[in-house]
């Protein structure tokens, strides 16, 4: 991949030019960006569409990303691109709207009863807390956690991304402490979380596996894993938005 000072160069030239060579010099040194970002957001998407749909979506977002991106701004190319392709997927996946009705209503009230039950409680709610909470039993809990598990999954997304780009849209020094203090407060919550969780959260988004490859590694069933997922997706959420709304 082309250093900072070329890619910016490459941008500024073909923007004086309108050479659509430049252009597309840049998204084929920036393409391998593209898929890294759709498989890390495949378990999101892979029951509906295939990886190459996400990954047209992506590339049509890095070119959007050249056409807008600000050189004047002390940003790199590469972390504005990262955010403009991930946001695209995550509003492609969302206007699809694949998700059961129902399901997606189940994930939105999961997400509720949890941040409705810590604060009561004031400690990390169980799932027998939250069935009790609920008013269901714990095998339909764990079946709509199931379900819900790429649904849950896209909500953290979409306010982890929204809250990146907001960052990336300010200036200065106050930005870069943001970023600084919002990986920390990431790394703390999943630090925090169950071994099991730890261990799905980090398979997940550091191995880039499918839930199904995780179970494998894990040797236990796929729906398990997706109730594990769920579970701690909860959990960084709350501590994102905890972290977002002081």
């Amino acid at each position: 991949m082309k250093t900072e000072f070329d890619v910016i160069r490459y941008i500024e030239e073909y923007r004086e030019t309108g050479n659509i060579n430049l252009r597309n010099d840049i998204i084929l040194r920036y393409l391998d960006l593209v898929r890294v970002i759709a498989v890390s957001l495949r378990n999101i998407y892979s029951k509906y569409a295939s990886t190459d749909d996400i990954i047209n979506e992506g590339v049509i977002a890095l070119i959007g990303a050249i056409d807008t991106f600000d050189i004047e701004k002390n940003v790199k190319f590469e972390t504005y691109a990262n955010l403009k392709i991930k946001g695209a997927i995550i509003d492609y996946v969302r206007k699809q709207d694949w998700v059961p009705r129902q399901v997606r209503k189940f994930g939105k009230e999961l997400e509720a009863a949890y941040s409705q039950l810590y604060s009561q409680l004031d400690h990390r709610p169980s799932n027998d807390e939250i069935a009790e909470y609920l008013g269901i039993t714990k095998e339909k809990l764990a079946k709509g956690m199931t379900e819900a598990a790429g649904a849950i999954t896209l909500s953290f997304e979409e306010l982890l991304y929204e809250d990146n780009f907001n960052v990336e849209g300010s200036d200065g020094a106050d930005s870069e402490m943001y970023k600084k203090e919002l990986k920390v407060v990431i790394a703390q919550a999943i630090d925090a979380l169950k071994p099991k969780e730890k261990q799905v959260v980090t398979l997940y988004y550091y191995e880039k596996l499918k839930f199904s490859e995780i179970a494998s590694v894990l040797q236990v069933s796929e729906s398990r894993v997706c109730q594990i997922h769920s579970k701690a997706m909860l959990v960084l959420k709350h501590s994102l938005q905890d972290y977002m709304t002081r």
